[in-house]
């Protein structure tokens, strides 16, 4: 066979494999920001609540659903209304949500901006704690789905958030509970929070995103969850 010839064929061989592995490349975003509103559904945000008694949740008047913002804030607005009566004085009321699509067993560096509606003024004073700076906010991210594990009788979770006004290794302390006003009555409030901790994701692909109110307060807190940006940037 003449020599120009097979080295024709042997570039168009190589040509057409180098393509073939193109095609099979998946290209992964180096930053994703993701929004949540919930004007229509959850957006696939569950609800779960810890540290409290195996079989209290009555007691503990705990709820999480999909509501409208409460007055006098615009009540055609949605958004997840979670509330919990703190007896245990360390109730930990949380939401989570799975993220797919991201870059296998990657570090994402993650950063979140929170709007909700609080009823509670600065530096009030209450049972056990302030009902504002004594219910701190914190957000996480981890690897494992975020849940509450009975611990002899008792619902702990089983990441590491630690306790109160202590940050965790999963999850951050980024502010309270209080509304910034010297007004008892629903105000949103927007918590911005850059670059606080970095997650690997699984071989999936995937990750958990995690909030919460984690409350020193002995008595009933009720948050609106009105808006949720995340944004998570590839390292």
């Amino acid at each position: 066979m003449n020599t120009k010839l097979i080295l024709f064929l042997t570039l168009i061989f190589l040509l057409f494999n180098c393509n073939k592995e193109n095609e099979n490349v998946i290209t992964y975003p180096e930053t994703l920001e993701l929004t949540y509103d919930f004007q229509n559904d959850n957006q696939s945000w569950e609800g779960d609540f810890a540290d409290y008694p195996v079989g209290e949740e009555s007691f503990y008047e705990l709820s999480y659903e999909l509501s409208n913002l409460p007055t006098p804030l615009n009540t055609n607005s949605g958004a997840l209304k979670q509330s919990g009566n703190n007896h245990s004085d360390d109730l930990f009321m949380f939401i989570r949500r799975q993220i797919n699509g991201l870059k296998p067993n990657t570090d994402y560096r993650v950063s979140y901006e929170i709007e909700f509606a609080s009823d509670v003024a600065d530096e009030q004073v209450g049972v056990g704690g302030s009902p504002g700076e004594g219910v701190t906010i914190k957000a996480g991210a981890v690897i494992t789905k975020p849940e509450k594990v009975n611990q002899s009788g008792f619902y702990q979770m089983n990441i590491d958030k630690n306790n109160q006004a202590n940050s965790g290794s999963d999850m951050v302390i980024i502010g309270d509970f209080s509304n910034d006003t010297n007004q008892n009555e629903y105000t949103l409030k927007n918590l911005v929070a850059n670059d606080i901790l970095t997650v690997s994701t699984n071989g999936s692909g995937e990750l958990c995103l995690v909030i919460g109110t984690d409350s020193g307060f002995e008595a009933t807190t009720t948050i609106y969850y009105n808006l949720i940006k995340v944004k998570l940037e590839k390292q």
